[in-house]
Order: C-alpha cells, then sequence, then structure tokens
C-alpha cells in the first residue's frame, strides 16, 4: 500500500501542473507553450486595447523587463467586456507594438467568459473558485498570478495595477 502512495505521489509530482499543459497560437506566429515557464510565475492577464484601462500596457512591460528572470507575463485579447478589442490579431499585434512597446508574449484574440471561454481560461475560473473567488473575470485586465511550480496563487482585480505593491509583493 505504501509503494502504490509513493507511486501516485511521484507521477502527480512528475507530471507537474495542469497549466503546463496548455498552449496557444501567439500574435508573433510561434506558439506559447507554458511548459517552457516551468520554474517562472506567471502572470496572466485578459487585455483589450480599447479599454479605459489599456494603459496597464505600460506598466505590464516594465514589470516584466524588470523581472524576466523570474516572471512571465502572458496577455490574452479578449472582446467579451463591452467589444473592447474589435481588432485582428494583426492590428492587436501593431498596436501593442506600436503603442506600449510590448516584448512579452501575447497570444491571439480569445473568449475569458462564456460559453465559448478558452480552455485555459475555464482551468484559471476553476482553479480560482477552488480558492474560494468566485466568477474572478469582471472586466479586462484581470490578473491571474501562478507560482513557479504551476499553481494558482492570487487574482487581482482589473484595477490592480501591475507595478502595484499588491502585485510587487509576489515578486520580491
Amino acid at each position: 500500500m505504501k509503494t502504490l502512495l509513493l507511486t501516485f505521489l511521484l507521477s502527480v509530482t512528475l507530471a507537474g501542473s495542469p497549466i503546463y499543459d496548455f498552449k496557444a497560437p501567439g500574435l508573433d506566429g510561434k506558439t506559447i507553450d507554458f511548459s517552457a515557464f516551468k520554474g517562472k510565475k506567471i502572470l496572466i492577464v485578459n487585455t483589450a486595447s480599447k479599454c479605459g484601462l489599456t494603459p496597464q500596457y505600460d506598466e505590464l512591460e516594465k514589470l516584466y523587463e524588470e523581472h524576466k528572470d523570474k516572471l512571465v507575463i502572458v496577455g490574452f485579447p479578449a472582446n467579451n467586456f463591452a467589444q473592447q478589442e474589435p481588432g485582428t490579431n494583426q492590428e492587436i499585434a501593431e498596436f501593442c507594438k506600436k503603442n506600449y512597446g510590448v516584448t512579452f508574449p501575447v497570444a491571439e484574440k480569445v473568449s475569458v467568459k462564456g460559453e465559448d471561454i478558452a480552455p485555459i481560461f475555464k482551468y484559471l475560473v476553476d482553479e480560482a473558485a477552488k480558492k474560494g473567488i468566485k466568477d474572478p473575470i469582471t472586466w479586462n485586465f484581470t490578473k491571474f498570478l501562478v507560482d513557479e511550480k504551476g499553481e494558482l496563487v492570487t487574482v487581482f482585480s482589473p484595477k490592480t495595477k501591475p507595478l502595484s505593491e499588491e502585485v510587487l509583493k509576489y515578486l520580491n
């Protein structure tokens, strides 16, 4: 029995977190493979180009540049809230680069709510619910922080700025 339990625990440990099973097509044409982020924190953000919170791209880029040795930021453009991300993937890529100099990975546009929710956001919402955070995606720029082992740590509200102490305390 002890051997069976030890084998099970070892297999779960070696398999890693389900977050590492996700892949997403990036705006740059490359695949964003979450397994490449093992050992780093991951900040997953649903973004929009025509939102009052869009200037957060600037702080997200600064956060990424300052902490890229231990943090990866992945943006997921979404048009779920007031149609604030109407552009094509190419238009979104050009907007992010031209206006904010974004260098962190940005995925192709997805849905972050509803029946067509992207699998990675379904997973994150389910993980948040396990932590008592119900319906965490209330608007654009909701931020999910995943630790180095692939476990969800917390969810930051859309209004929480990326360079706020609330976020930075997890990186120091």
